[in-house]
């Protein structure tokens, strides 16, 4: 899975680095955060007349049939296995999709005891990581008034040889030469989009212990990626 995020770079940053706009309510600046959750606000590039748009999206996709918001406190990971087939999914999948860039996310070594050790993982090459995500708005059926809401998901897919077995699932990570086709709404191409959906190759990331403060999303900060001090020194 992947449910814990960071995103420090500011939005011109990561726009200027997928060649795209910024809406227009997006801060260039923006608010980074080390310590992002599901429900929160992430960056997303979708593909709007040709052109490639950043916008914020609420993390945790809801498609438009769903009742309420809490719909999308479990949908904020779709199995690349299923996503084509899922009804919360299949739509997005074929005509929403999604460039979503992150500067690192955090998973949980639970092989280490009493407490499992998070990890935070990023590019090696120090570029934005760039995960395979979908969008839908959904509009709240209780309340016609309210603005329409801009969702996401992200896509995850077995580890691959980076993840260094802390977990058994990892986002699909997404290369330059490969943006113009996940967001290709042409239906024709859905085969090669579906070829994308593979672990990042060997090497791509890296990884470090982080401290074990992340597991509160109340704690933000640049110190959380700062490597734990061993318990052994204490």
């Amino acid at each position: 899975m992947c449910g814990r995020i960071a995103i420090y770079s500011p939005p011109a940053r990561m726009a200027s680095f997928l060649d795209a706009a910024l809406a227009p309510e997006v801060d260039p600046e923006g608010h980074p955060s080390w310590n992002i959750g599901p429900t929160r606000r992430i960056a997303g590039v979708s593909a709007q007349e040709g052109k490639r748009l950043l916008d914020r999206y609420r993390w945790g996709l809801i498609p438009s049939w769903a009742k309420g918001i809490s719909f999308g406190v479990k949908t904020f990971n779709a199995r690349a296995e299923t996503v084509a087939e899922k009804p919360s999914f299949r739509s997005a999948y074929k005509h929403r999709r999604l460039l979503v860039p992150i500067d690192g996310f955090y998973e949980w070594d639970r092989s280490v005891t009493p407490k499992p050790q998070p990890h935070f993982f990023a590019r090696q090459d120090g570029n934005p990581l760039v995960l395979a995500g979908l969008y839908e708005t959904w509009s709240d059926p209780a309340n016609p008034d309210a603005p329409p809401l801009a969702t996401a998901t992200v896509i995850t897919t077995s580890a691959g040889d980076d993840m260094d077995g802390i977990h058994d699932r990892m986002p699909v990570v997404l290369e330059q030469e490969s943006f113009d086709l996940w967001l290709s709404d042409d239906e024709s191409e859905l085969d090669g989009v579906a070829g994308l959906l593979h672990a990042a190759k060997k090497g791509t990331l890296v990884h470090h212990a982080v401290d074990r403060a992340v597991g509160n999303v109340r704690n933000d900060g640049p110190e959380l990626l700062d490597s734990p001090i061993p318990e052994t020194l204490f």
